[in-house]
């Protein structure tokens, strides 16, 4: 998990727990696949994800709706979305609230 800096990053993140992944009932955060955020001083936002899987179907679609999420915090300037999978994702990334809400513990 991303430990915020600032108040705009606790924002970003309240903004990215609002994204689902459309074949898990659990937001993004919580699955962990944020893997980095970063914002610079003129408020530009880089959003640094991975996929549960390199060839997610919906790959897109979660792409555009993290960048929709974060454009809509306050004095957000700009959002890029970088895909990455290295690290690959796996279930040890998801947070304790995942897991118990897949029932996993």
């Amino acid at each position: 998990m991303i430990e915020p800096k600032s108040d705009m990053e606790k924002d970003i993140i309240l903004a990215l727990q609002q994204v689902f992944d459309p074949e898990v009932p659990v937001n993004i955060y919580e699955l962990g696949l944020i893997y980095g955020l970063d914002v610079d001083k003129a408020n530009n936002v880089t959003v640094t994800m991975t996929l549960t899987a390199p060839n997610c179907p919906a790959a897109d679609q979660l792409v555009e709706d993290v960048k929709r999420a974060v454009e809509d915090v306050p004095k957000v300037a700009d959002v890029d979305v970088k895909i990455v999978f290295e690290p690959e994702w796996n279930m040890k990334m998801m947070s304790e609230a995942a897991l118990l809400e897949l029932g996993m513990l």
